[in-house]
């Protein structure tokens, strides 16, 4: 019975975290065949009261610089490969013949921790778009939490910063000094 739990649990998470994976991939999937990653939205000003024009969010022609979306692929790529080892070794530790129900506990909620990260950071993304972005990727920790988002060369505004800084607020418990933005230029 309790491998059984064990094993339901182990599972359920995996699923929830393929979910996760799922639903990220094919809104980054819809809107990459469009052939635009999407306005800026028009309720977002900078620092001037001015909407940002071809440069906040967007290179020259109103689309991500294909050098900056493939940095975006690539991080959520590599974001997605590292926890899916990971996960792949807690699962491997857990179903050894003699572990304990103690290493059994701490590998069942690392993998929880994950799968909650996986589904924060999707959300956080999704968050960020919805005000205005091209694109952006999260990296969420215990502690920590970093976001990268394309910057115009003159650096973010901060009011943008604002906005990223309140989001991850509002969907972590973590504090501004925990949060790290990054400009992809």
């Amino acid at each position: 019975m309790k491998l059984f739990k064990r094993n339901a649990i182990i599972l359920t998470v995996v699923m929830f975290l393929c979910v996760a994976v799922y639903l990220n991939w094919s809104y980054n999937r819809s809107h990459s065949d469009e052939g635009e990653l999407g306005a800026v939205d028009a309720s977002f000003e900078d620092e001037t009261g001015d909407i940002g024009e071809s440069g906040l969010f967007y290179g020259e022609d109103n689309n991500l610089s294909q050098e900056v979306s493939d940095y975006f692929f690539d991080a959520r790529l590599a974001r997605q490969q590292a926890r899916d080892s990971a996960i792949s070794t807690l699962q491997e530790a857990s179903q050894t013949e003699g572990a304990t129900q103690e290493s059994i506990d701490m590998a069942v909620n690392a993998i929880t921790a994950m799968a909650g990260y996986s589904l924060s950071e999707a959300e956080i993304e999704t968050l960020i778009k919805a005000k205005g972005f091209a694109d952006c990727v999260v990296f969420l920790e215990e502690d920590s939490a970093t976001v990268a988002v394309p910057a115009p060369q003159e650096g973010l505004s901060t009011s943008a910063v604002s906005r990223i800084t309140d989001i991850i607020l509002s969907e972590t418990d973590l504090t501004v000094e925990q949060i790290k933005i990054i400009e992809i230029k």
